[in-house]
């Protein structure tokens, strides 16, 4: 299998999976599996291995915050938007192209939703899309077609009428610089090769949320529950090793673009060809059906955009708010590639999808 599918989720690095082990069945000392809220030694222990993962994690973020270990990003989104529209209770608004996870809630809030232009790019903030006293979403990399977004004039048209600015940075999150003046920021580990179930909710100091479940204090008093020590320490490596690799997998990232770039010049670009991340390609070729193509090229793994909503036959929302007619989108397809992605295995992915086109009937 020919893994093209990024943006959905990334390999484990074996680092990060050396990092869980002792966490996970004791290995070393024999007592890695304690429970952090304990307070003897082994406790104590795994209590300073999560505190030790909390500050690699923070370390890809701007400082004068705090992180606080979740579930996952839609956790993080969900518990941010909803104790955000509850201490600032003026309103919300978000992008239209926001992950399912924070639009589902915006439509609960009643929050106005805010257009992009055809490039999958948000029009200049003004005095209608940014409420007074209110919660203001804008994803930093678009998961479905990479555009980058213009979080900071956001935050600073949101902080002008006292509103919070909650940024969706999951697909950045190592990869690309959050910019400073943002209040509220969600991450998650599985998407820079780290493990699947944690994220973080990272909160400005003087922001105030309410907790988001009582029974234990954990978590600073603010996400009671029993903390993993295994998976807060294959995140936290996992936030090491996207510092230490930032320029390395920055430029493996350019060289697979402009090898993909060579190779689908029929193709057409969804999304700025400019402003993006370059390890996110949607696009499209009249005469496809993305669907059967997944099924010819059964042994490349990508997709029809977010995973998701990959299993709805629905045409994905981000392409409808960008203008994208309803046949060009089941002509879409999204590639994701980066770090353990081999310029050979990219080029057989997209000879094989090729191939796949050709079947039908489009060369």
């Amino acid at each position: 299998m020919i893994y093209l599918d990024y943006q959905a989720t990334t390999p484990l690095a074996p680092e990060a999976r050396e990092a869980m082990l002792r966490w996970l069945d004791g290995a070393g000392d024999g007592e890695g599996f304690a429970n952090p809220s304990s307070t003897h030694k082994a406790g104590r222990a795994a209590a300073a291995a999560v505190e030790v993962a909390r500050d690699q994690v923070a370390a890809l973020l701007p400082e004068g915050g705090r992180v606080f270990f979740t579930s996952g990003a839609t956790e993080a989104l969900n518990w941010a938007l909803f104790s955000g529209a509850k201490a600032k209770p003026g309103g919300a608004s978000g992008l239209s192209i926001e992950h399912a996870a924070s639009l589902q809630c915006l439509e609960r809030l009643d929050a106005a939703i805010l257009p992009v232009d055809g490039h999958g790019l948000a029009l200049p903030p003004d005095d209608m899309s940014i409420p007074e006293n209110g919660i203001v979403a804008v994803m930093l990399v678009n998961n479905e077609v990479g555009t980058i977004q213009p979080v900071a004039d956001f935050a600073a048209a949101a902080h002008a009428k006292h509103s919070l600015l909650l940024c969706d940075a999951v697909q950045g999150y190592g990869r690309v610089a959050i910019p400073d003046g943002v209040d509220l920021i969600a991450i998650s580990a599985h998407k820079i090769h780290g493990p699947k179930g944690i994220g973080a909710l990272w909160v400005r100091d003087g922001v105030d949320l309410d907790p988001l479940m009582f029974g234990g204090a954990q978590e600073q008093g603010m996400r009671s529950g029993t903390v993993s020590p295994a998976l807060c320490a294959g995140f936290g490596m996992a936030a090491v090793l996207a510092a230490e690799r930032f320029d390395a997998d920055a430029a493996h990232v350019e060289r697979l673009w402009s090898l993909a770039m060579d190779m689908l010049p029929e193709w057409t670009i969804n999304g700025s060809p400019e402003q993006r991340y370059h390890g996110n390609l949607n696009v499209r070729r009249e005469g496809v059906n993305g669907l059967r193509l997944m099924s010819d090229a059964r042994d490349v793994a990508f997709s029809l955009g977010s995973a998701c909503g990959s299993g709805s036959g629905k045409v994905s929302h981000v392409l409808r708010a960008m203008g994208v007619s309803e046949a060009d989108a089941r002509a879409s397809i999204r590639l994701g590639w980066g770090r353990y992605t081999t310029e050979g295995a990219l080029r057989e992915g997209l000879n094989a999808i090729k191939d796949a086109a050709r079947l039908q009937g489009v060369n």
